[in-house]
């Protein structure tokens, strides 16, 4: 019992507590707009500190090894894509065109950063080079998730010229800011991780607060029965087991080694809660409330499976095996170095 619980993000327990606590008390009226200029201003501040914390320096290092990060990118934002379109074949027997629409937008959006880290550190895996996938998939998924939502999801997430102009204001010129302000404040918000955290933590809880209640307001939940519910968390499970497979198989084709193959699995087969809640909520107005429901489900059980197999491949993991913090074009590891990033 103890195991499971340790399975189990608290952070997505508060998620699912702040899911009920809008379903039964939405926000009306008056309270309703406060919460939505709220909910934009935590946008904003979410990609600021993002902005901010994200290490440049880390990402032009990384370039040295570049077959593995494109591996990560082409995984992330063309293979998950790819599944999420032909997810619309399951619509309307086993999905609801909204559900459909928010597994293809959890399909868009980046990988996780500090959760690859870890699953690849526990795993033994090439720890610098899981710093640096997740960096580079962070940088291009703030203009990428965006266009490609636009491209591929369209009319339903009520994209225009003008929205794109809003959503750059809203994430892609806060996110920019905080790039160039780094410099003076990037080592003040590192010392002070728990404080920062705990910002995020607090916007993202407001923004699925705002996306809930107005989806109650909307009647969004009609469509959502246990059946529907059921079949989600299976089209979802097929969705990671399929990711796992062809990032840990595929990359033995390409001859990565094993310490990289570990780095390319976790990072090329999980996505961003943190990154993709608060741009389903300029993305979909209204209508996050279903969109973000796939993303939400899909994050806890990224995290279940790939604790999983992280503690397993850790504990098969060669003894003599050493660490490595690049591997060139040809496989085979480099010297040590590097380090992690929070």
């Amino acid at each position: 019992m103890r195991r499971l619980a340790g399975l189990v993000d608290p952070f997505i327990l508060l998620l699912f507590g702040t899911v009920l606590v809008a379903v039964l008390l939405p926000a009306q009226g008056g309270v309703a707009d406060g919460f939505s200029w709220a909910t934009k201003i935590a946008v904003g501040l979410i990609f600021f500190l993002y902005g901010a914390r994200l290490s440049t320096k880390e990402a032009v290092d990384g370039l040295r090894h570049w077959r593995l990060h494109l591996a990560v990118l082409l995984c992330t934002f063309a293979l998950f894509p790819l599944l999420g379109l032909a997810s619309a074949g399951l619509v309307p027997h086993v999905l609801t065109p909204e559900l459909q629409t928010g597994l293809l937008f959890c399909c868009l959006v980046p990988s996780t950063i500090q959760s690859s880290i870890a699953f690849t550190s526990i795993a033994r895996g090439n720890v610098p080079a899981a710093i640096c996938a997740g960096t580079y998939s962070s940088l291009f998924g703030v203009v990428a998730t965006p266009l490609l939502a636009a491209w591929l999801i369209g009319g339903y997430a009520g994209l225009s010229a003008t929205a794109l102009v809003e959503i750059g204001c809203q994430l892609l010129a806060p996110f920019l800011a905080g790039q160039l302000l780094r410099r003076w404040i990037g080592g003040f918000l590192t010392r002070r991780r728990r404080i920062t955290s705990t910002v995020d933590r607090g916007a993202i809880l407001l923004v699925v607060y705002t996306a809930f209640s107005e989806g109650m307001a909307e009647g969004v939940w009609g469509a959502v029965t246990p059946l529907r519910l059921g079949a989600l968390l299976a089209v979802e499970a097929v969705l990671l087991a399929v990711m796992l497979l062809l990032t840990w198989y595929g990359s033995k084709r390409l001859r990565f080694v094993r310490q990289d193959r570990v780095a390319l699995t976790f990072a090329g087969s999980k996505k961003s809660l943190a990154a993709g809640l608060p741009m389903a909520s300029v993305l979909f107005g209204s209508g996050a409330a279903l969109a973000v429901l796939p993303l939400m489900l899909f994050h806890q059980m990224q995290l279940v499976v790939c604790a999983f197999l992280a503690r397993r491949w850790g504990r098969a993991a060669p003894a003599e095996e050493p660490e490595v913090a690049h591997a060139p074009a040809g496989g085979q590891p480099a010297s040590a170095g590097g380090g992690v990033r929070g």
